[in-house]
């Protein structure tokens, strides 16, 4: 452990900002990392999966690398770090399966353009672009959704078509990605929404309510009164 820490590159970016941080983030931006991070975690609870948000991703040992950094990133096969500041590619673990991008007026472009080519070198399998945006930034189509898929014959990010009803599948996260205004939802497919642990919790405690009163409603025709003890 000594010897790894004497090796171990200090990366510039991991103490100062990227570009990505000085723009800061909207809310419905914010809003929408947390959503998927959560969301995601709770997919892949009963396998190593590490899902992170807004991590530094480095490919070489240049200490001055301008590291790639997803909004959400997800790592199929390793642990969960929750104090990691970064990773390394290929030391670390291997490049994120899948990662997200969530456009804003700032990057919208190069997240388009010139991400899919980056992600495309760093191995990622899918690459999806979201737009959560009220009014959406690419005006020319107000196209929410996008995404790429890695071509196993070239190495290449190929754009992934649109179903009939407007969403993309990702074979990654075994889900059909739907646009919902600033929200992006994730379905099976047997189409049911996928659902973060809060959400699950609150259906169960519904659920559990409703029969409650159901019960009750059948022992007052009963002439019974559920209240009294």
């Amino acid at each position: 452990m000594e010897e790894r820490s004497k090796n171990e590159v200090v990366y510039y970016y991991d103490s100062h900002p990227t570009e990505e941080d000085l723009m800061g983030e909207s809310n419905p931006h914010l809003d929408l990392v947390t959503y998927l991070v959560t969301l995601l975690r709770y997919l892949f609870r009963d396998q190593a999966c590490a899902v992170y948000g807004n991590l530094n991703f480095y490919q070489t040992r240049n200490p001055h690398e301008y590291p790639l950094v997803p909004d959400v990133a997800v790592i199929k096969g390793a642990a969960y770090d929750p104090f990691a500041t970064s990773w390394k590619v290929g030391l670390d673990g291997p490049a994120p399966q899948v990662v997200f991008e969530l456009l804003s007026k700032g990057t919208w472009e190069r997240d388009l353009t010139e991400k899919p080519l980056a992600y495309a070198h760093m191995g990622v399998q899918e690459y999806f672009a979201y737009d959560p945006h009220k009014c959406p930034l690419a005006l020319a189509t107000a196209q929410r959704l996008f995404g790429w898929r890695l071509s196993p014959r070239d190495a290449t990010m190929r754009p992934l078509s649109r179903r009939q009803r407007g969403y993309l599948l990702s074979i990654e996260l075994d889900s059909r990605l739907v646009p919902d205004g600033r929200w992006l939802r994730l379905y099976d497919r047997s189409g049911h929404l996928r659902l973060t642990e809060a959400e699950v919790a609150g259906q169960r405690a519904e659920a559990a309510e409703q029969r409650a009163r159901l019960l009750a409603e059948k022992l007052r025709s009963l002439g019974v009164d559920p209240d009294q003890p």
